[in-house]
């Protein structure tokens, strides 16, 4: 799955837009590597978000391709730790 749907999709990033705009300004590094909007996501990424002075950590543990309100945990089974 793309970052910027999978940010879009686990609800930490509300717009998919908003999600490209972040990965593109250099903001964030899946398993330490720089990334881009359209990088492939899979189980066990370790995807780090700088939000100004904020780091979140997050652990992608399952993907479904669902953006129902209702399924939403469901959807995006994910560890996050601040740091």
């Amino acid at each position: 799955m793309r970052l910027d749907k999978y940010l879009k999709v686990s609800r930490i990033i509300k717009r998919r837009t908003v999600a490209k705009e972040v990965a593109d300004k250099g903001r964030i590094k899946v398993n330490g590597i720089l990334a881009k909007s359209s990088t492939d996501l899979k189980i066990n990424d370790q995807v780090e978000i700088r939000f100004g002075n904020k780091l979140l950590l997050v652990k992608v543990l399952e993907m479904k391709d669902s953006t129902k309100k209702k399924m939403q945990l469901e959807c995006m089974k994910l560890s996050v730790k601040q740091g």
